[in-house]
């Protein structure tokens, strides 16, 4: 048998495969970040496509945290009313649906990437003021951001929990916290972008504490039968930066917090690392993860062909893969990739026709 075609289960929650779709802006949210019918036509053709676990993209949990304005948020009962539809078309599917509780810190109020401007947004075209761990701007054309207080921070970890339970509310069945790509939780982690002195920042314990406050608010909200994940960046790809190795670290602590699957990226805190890309070039940083923190893990990057998938699972690399770019060029992905790895690829009554 197929070993990215076997169940997981994730505490209350069994996902049909080890495929999902990866978290991907769409920055195309409706006024105050509600989703529109785009994002129920996105996420629901991936459902219909076969993935087992559909993510939403970062979803802001207070207004200032969207990447851009055009971002989903889940910081209101509107949000909830609006991603209800989405949700149960997911989950009709037979598709998990998750979402992914963002807060962009110091790269918020940004233009979306085909915008005839770049940068950051000002007020009169409906930016705002960023917060982060200090009050540096991440590059010299983003805003400046104010530094968080100690309130500010307990207030963010609250928001966090707080769109937790909105999200249950709203039909998610799982929830991921984003701790990567140089957004809030990660600009904490990092050394190259925390140089707080305080209980926040400082020693790598200091650094961790506000992305482990998170995890345990947002564990506490959901209870224990609802899977949570968090994405990290495992490494900031420059030296002095966040590393592997402490990565395998947070990874304990995250599972001790009550986190139960690691998906595993990298980069996003510095603006000119030198990346590796490549087929699967993330996938040694879920593997190590695996390996010595003893965690479940996601790998995602460039992952395109249904076997590069199937030795990821089936080798112990990882016990779930994201795909992003993949899905977006073909939605089906899923079900191709069953039929051509001998699994069933039980395709929807409505289009049996097409085999």
């Amino acid at each position: 048998m197929s070993a990215l075609f076997t169940p997981l289960a994730l505490r209350g929650v069994t996902l049909p495969n080890r495929i999902a779709l990866a978290p991907m802006c769409q920055y195309s949210a409706g006024p105050d970040g509600l989703p529109t019918d785009w994002h129920r036509v996105h996420l629901g053709s991936r459902a219909v496509g076969g993935a087992g676990l559909v993510l939403t993209e970062a979803t802001a949990v207070v207004p200032e945290g969207r990447i851009s304005p055009q971002d989903t948020g889940l910081w209101s009962g509107a949000h909830v009313d609006a991603w209800r539809p989405v949700t149960a078309f997911v989950a009709a599917q037979g598709a998990v649906p998750a979402v992914q509780l963002a807060h962009a810190g110091f790269k918020a109020s940004t233009y979306r990437p085909w915008a005839p401007a770049r940068g950051g947004v000002p007020d009169a075209e409906g930016g705002w003021t960023p917060v982060g761990p200090g009050d540096e701007p991440f590059v010299p054309d983003y805003r400046t951001p104010t530094a968080l207080e100690e309130a500010g921070i307990a207030a963010v970890v609250d928001a966090f929990a707080t769109a937790a339970g909105r999200a249950l509310d709203a039909g998610f069945a799982a929830v991921e916290i984003h701790a990567a790509h140089g957004y809030l939780l990660h600009e904490f982690l990092s050394p190259l972008t925390n140089r707080r002195t305080d209980g926040y920042g400082g020693d790598r314990a200091a650094r961790m504490r506000l992305t482990l406050e998170v995890a345990r608010a947002v564990r506490a909200a959901v209870g224990e039968s609802v899977p949570v994940l968090t994405r990290i960046s495992a490494t900031d790809w420059t030296d002095g930066g966040w590393s592997i190795e402490d990565s395998v670290v947070l990874a304990g602590e995250l599972a001790a917090a009550g986190v139960d699957l690691v998906d595993t990226s990298s980069g996003g805190a510095a603006a000119r690392a030198s990346i590796p890309v490549g087929p699967g070039y993330q996938v040694p940083l879920a593997a190590r993860i695996r390996r010595d923190a003893g965690v479940p893990t996601g790998a995602v990057g460039l992952i395109v062909e249904p076997e590069q998938a199937e030795q990821i699972v089936a080798g112990g690399e990882a016990d779930l893969v994201l795909l992003g770019r993949e899905l977006l060029r073909d939605p089906y992905w899923p079900r191709r990739a069953a039929a051509k790895l001998g699994a069933t690829p039980a395709w929807p009554d409505q289009y049996a026709r097409a085999f």
